[in-house]
């Protein structure tokens, strides 16, 4: 089984975070996630990462720090999730991967049905205060 390198990016502004739903038809559908995408062969994870959210998002971000890795085999194909923690710069609300969006507060995280490659990153982030 073939490993996919995927970085996600969390997003966090006025103190709420950004989580986006898969939409209906894709792997996973209906669960939550920090957007992000496939790693490039020749791409680095912070151009990734500013790559996919602006196809998927038109979003612009700024690239804060590295907040951990997850390693996930979901059956049918395994993925090593980079989280990064970022700033948001700009965002319209366009949607072109997911079926909606939305800003949440940390603590409400938990109300949402988080993909499972990206729980550990809400543990990740109450145990380093990054909220």
């Amino acid at each position: 089984m073939d490993l996919i390198k995927v970085v996600c990016a969390i997003v966090c502004h006025q103190k709420q975070y950004f989580i986006c739903r898969r939409r209906p038809g894709k792997s996973l559908e209906g669960y939550w996630e920090f957007p992000g995408g496939k790693i490039e062969a020749t791409e680095s994870h912070h151009e990734a990462l500013r790559r996919e959210l602006q196809e998927e998002l038109g979003m612009e971000i700024d690239i804060k720090s590295f907040v951990g890795q997850s390693v996930f085999d979901y059956g049918n194909f395994k993925i090593e999730l980079n989280a990064y923690l970022c700033d948001l710069i700009q965002y319209d609300g366009l949607l072109t991967d997911h079926d909606c969006a939305v800003w949440v507060d940390y603590q409400d995280l938990n109300n949402y049905q988080i993909a499972p490659a990206d729980l550990p990153f809400l543990k990740m982030l109450g145990e380093n205060d990054f909220n």
